[in-house]
């Protein structure tokens, strides 16, 4: 299990943090500034120079999700982890990420009143060094603000809130403790199928609307695009698998079974086992079936329609590579046998 303190920069999530290991048995602290600061190292200067912040970068993320898995697996128990989250898109995919290997995220909001919180920034001090304290300070401040935008529209609504605005580090830690030996925080609802123990047979689908554009969706629990799908289980027809997928992924009952565009054989790369990819052919969509398009689970963060041209930018190469072969495929009115996203036979 990991219990996740979040809040605004300066709102005390480090100090609760070292206490709370304290009063939760066979508890360890993980810190992802650690990861950031690895990032900072290992990332060419010139890519660091294109983004404010290194959760920008996807690298980040995806490390924060290895290491917080590989240090449960090394210690087991519970682990604390103090970080501010404050795009939905980041929470998202971290969390998802964990959750897709089976380990519980606890959500804890600290939520000091505004004006405690820049007391507390005014009087901050990390590294001794005026300067370096001062920038810091001037961070925090200028974060505020998108603090209270999110908010005000997500970042309270799957996590346990304490007000520690007059609270000492060890009595919110207390707090947070009880909330959670008493079970007041549910683990946070994004899902993922287990992991797969060896190759797999995935169906996914193309839908269209009348432009001609397709239906790509936003997986939480994964970086990319994805076309609406998933995997096939055990004794299911692929075709009726990508039906049962769009249902329940995007809330659309297909009237007609798919039409086959392509089979991709995918490599495996160890941990992936790879496997069979399919694409079908879900037909064009009337503008009464777009309008009932919905999100019933919380597996997607979004979904939208886009060109070819559009895809480029949203999906992984991989699947980029496989979409264009199906495009052609439902041109020609053909079906492709694709090897590692290139045609055989």
């Amino acid at each position: 299990m990991i219990v996740w303190i979040n809040g605004a920069f300066g709102a005390g999530k480090s100090s609760t943090a070292r206490e709370l290991v304290d009063l939760i048995p066979r508890s360890t602290l993980y810190d992802p500034e650690a990861t950031g600061d690895a990032v900072r190292r290992l990332v060419p200067a010139e890519r660091l120079a294109e983004v404010e912040d290194y959760q920008d970068l996807p690298i980040w993320r995806r490390l924060v999700v290895d290491t917080a898995a590989a240090l449960l697996a090394e210690v087991g128990g519970v682990l604390v982890v103090p970080m501010t989250l404050l795009r939905q898109e980041h929470r998202d995919e971290i969390f998802g990420g964990l959750a897709a290997r089976r380990i519980e995220v606890r959500h804890i909001l600290l939520t000091p009143e505004e004006t405690i919180l820049r007391q507390r920034i005014d009087t901050r001090e990390e590294y001794g060094d005026p300067e370096a304290d001062a920038r810091v300070r001037k961070w925090c401040h200028a974060h505020v603000d998108p603090y209270r935008a999110a908010l005000g529209r997500w970042l309270a609504a799957d996590a346990h809130t304490v007000d520690n605005s007059a609270l000492t580090a060890a009595e919110t830690a207390g707090a947070v403790a009880d909330a959670i030996r008493t079970g007041l925080v549910a683990p946070c609802g994004i899902v993922q199928t287990p992991e797969p123990t060896g190759e797999t047979v995935a169906a996914g689908v193309l839908l269209f609307d009348e432009q001609d554009r397709f239906l790509l969706v936003d997986p939480t629990y994964k970086p990319g695009w994805e076309f609406p799908g998933g995997v096939v289980e055990p004794g299911e027809p692929p075709a009726r698998a990508g039906m049962r997928e769009v249902a329940e992924e995007i809330g659309l009952a297909l009237d007609a079974v798919p039409r086959l565009l392509l089979v991709d054989w995918e490599r495996p790369e160890p941990p992936k086992y790879g496997g069979l990819r399919l694409l079908f052919d879900g037909g064009t969509l009337r503008a009464a079936d777009t309008g009932r398009l919905s999100l019933p689970g919380a597996e997607l963060r979004g979904w939208r329609f886009v060109t070819e041209e559009e895809a480029a930018e949203l999906l992984p190469p991989v699947r980029y590579r496989r979409l264009r072969w199906a495009l052609r495929a439902r041109e020609r009115g053909t079906v492709l046998n694709l090897e590692a996203g290139v045609p055989v036979g």
